[in-house]
């Protein structure tokens, strides 16, 4: 070894923090190479007694300088904690592998139990994976809590061995009675895509003992969101989960959804660049409620219209440990973050409220598009429970149990093909049996069977009964499951109106007053809930074009929003 590069190392090893058990070479910029290369660190190594934590980030090894450290290490039988991210630049994919074994079967070998792994900004591929693969197995990682391999490169291939290898470690632990118990895990960046995901999901839900998940920039789609949302919610410690700029959707927003009504114990979601869109923000503004602790909301850069974000806004101001509230790069337009500013100001909220400068306006009027995502949706190998993701239903809504429908007389099924006033006055008491046709795990249906019905509305009294008979029945079975359940019905609804901007093709219904009266007529009833009030006050004060060829019914139904809701404030 040269005399300058020997000097410098002395010099960088003088500047060692050592102390509380941990040994520290971080940020020293080593070019570590040879066995040679490293006797000074290994010396100080082997005379440090106790050690708990390692700290080789930010300096670079070699295969035989690892094997020279690794050898050392089969004595630290109390190493618990190592920090080894970034400590392969510049090296051949090629040696990663066999310098990640060497160092690994140390660890096997000294019998030390590891609390915290972290290999982060290491991009080794999934053959890196497999480097570590024996490791994670091992008795050393049973009681391991923490797992950073964030920026790896794992791959698709990478996250399934990854996910083996948790899988085995948490059975054989278990067999020992002192399962598996890993708190935080961390792998954003590593081109997991649905397969690696939906594997890692098996493992998470296996585990049940999660605290923090971090798995930004993976390239997921709703069916491996799906599949992760089907794990979080069996892991009831959550506090942070942090899915950005991955690609939810309609479907896999609404599962998250689904999965964070269990998650008692959430303080931070970040859901930023995940194209969570309208819906998607309106169902998950139905479970805010239920989480008590929620101090951080990011659904930023998600295509969320104004009214949606306000419904978002209005169910986060009241709730006392919010601090961030992120729903910048939306598209609010200049008017939708001024009404934003101005519904937090008014709840005293408004520095939660993060910058809104990055707002892409509001969006043009264009027909639905298909979802990018359809040719993707029955990938195999998602791992989603079907109750929970309504799979098989029409647009992904959640499904909750309903009774078995009654068998459709003809008189009845004459009359949904195509709904007159003359049929449903036929009907007589068996109308019932319509509003029993209704499955609250296809909202739209139910959404389109109101709407046909309401469209019926007129002023004769016996058709008039009928019709809103049906509409109680319809509307009462519909909102009377979860708030989830009843936002996801209502917000179908909306898209159908034209009100609301939907995913895929869903077929919207030409509005007539009937229709606009029968909701007037149901805010008025004791089945629709204040927070249903305000939800189509919010949508409806906004789109108040959509609704000119209605206007006078459009007048009655927003005044009596107003009353409405002045009296439930009052």
């Amino acid at each position: 070894m040269a005399t300058d590069d020997i000097a410098q190392l002395a010099d960088a090893l003088s500047k060692t923090h050592v102390g509380d058990g941990e040994l520290s070479f971080k940020g020293l910029g080593l070019k570590l190479d040879s066995e040679q290369s490293v006797e000074d660190l290994v010396k100080e190594i082997d005379q440090y007694q106790d050690l708990r934590a390692l700290r080789l980030e930010g300096n670079t090894l070699g295969v035989e300088a690892a094997q020279a450290i690794a050898k050392v290490l089969e004595k630290k039988d109390l190493l618990q904690k190592c920090y080894w991210s970034d400590i392969f630049t510049g090296r051949l994919r090629s040696e990663i592998p066999t310098a990640l074994r060497s160092l690994g079967s140390a660890l096997m070998c000294a019998g030390a139990r590891l609390t915290e792994l972290d290999l982060s900004d290491n991009a080794f591929g999934p053959d890196g994976v497999k480097g570590i693969e024996q490791l994670l197995k091992s008795p050393a990682c049973h009681t391991l809590r923490e797992l950073r391999l964030n920026n790896c490169g794992m791959g698709i291939g990478g996250g399934k061995i990854l996910a083996d290898a948790l899988i085995e470690c948490h059975q054989e632990s278990s067999a020992q009675g002192v399962p598996l118990k890993l708190k935080v895990f961390i792998a954003g960046r590593n081109r997991l895509e649905n397969e690696g995901a939906s594997a890692l999901a098996k493992a998470f839900k296996l585990m049940g003992s999660l605290e923090e998940v971090h798995m930004p920039q993976n390239g997921i789609n709703s069916t491996g969101v799906m599949a992760l949302a089907s794990a979080m919610r069996h892991n009831p410690e959550l506090r942070v989960l942090n899915f950005n700029d991955n690609t939810f959707t309609k479907k896999g927003t609404l599962a998250m959804a689904q999965a964070l009504k269990h998650l008692k114990n959430i303080q931070v979601i970040n859901f930023g660049d995940c194209l969570v869109r309208s819906e998607g923000a309106i169902a998950l503004a139905a479970v805010l409620k239920g989480l008590p602790i929620l101090k951080e909301l990011n659904l930023s850069f998600g295509e969320i219209t104004e009214a949606a974000a306000l419904v978002v806004a209005k169910a986060i101001a009241e709730k006392s440990h919010m601090e961030i509230l992120d729903l910048n790069g939306n598209c609010l337009g200049e008017e939708g973050c001024e009404a934003l500013r101005e519904v937090m100001e008014q709840r005293e909220k408004g520095e939660m409220l993060a910058s809104l400068s990055d707002d892409e306006g509001e969006p043009e009027d264009e027909d639905d598009d298909e979802d990018e995502e359809d040719e993707n949706e029955n990938d195999s190998g998602n791992g989603a429970d079907e109750e929970e993701c309504g799979s098989g239903k029409k647009e992904g809504f959640i499904s909750e149990d309903s009774p078995a429908k009654p068998t459709c007389s003809a008189e009845v099924m004459a009359f949904l093909t195509s709904p007159t006033v003359e049929k449903l006055i036929q009907l007589g008491e068996t109308r019932v049996n319509v509003q029993l046709q209704v499955e609250t795990s296809d909202p739209h249906k139910a959404a389109e069977l109101l709407l046909k019905v309401a469209a019926l509305y007129c002023d004769e009294p016996e058709a008039k009964e009928a019709v809103l008979e049906i509409i109680d029945g319809v509307m009462k079975k519909c909102l009377s499951g979860s708030d989830l359940q009843s936002y996801c019905f209502l917000s179908t609804l909306l898209v159908m109106m034209g009100l609301l901007k939907g995913e895929g093709k869903v077929k919207k219904m030409s509005l007539v007053p009937g229709q606009l009266l029968c909701l007037e007529h149901a805010i008025q009833q004791n089945y629709f809930k204040p927070d249903y009030t305000s939800l189509l006050y919010t949508f409806l004060s906004k789109n108040t074009e959509a609704l000119k060829s209605c206007s006078s019914a459009r007048d009655t139904l927003m005044s009596t929003l107003e009353n409405t809701r002045n009296s439930e404030e009052d």
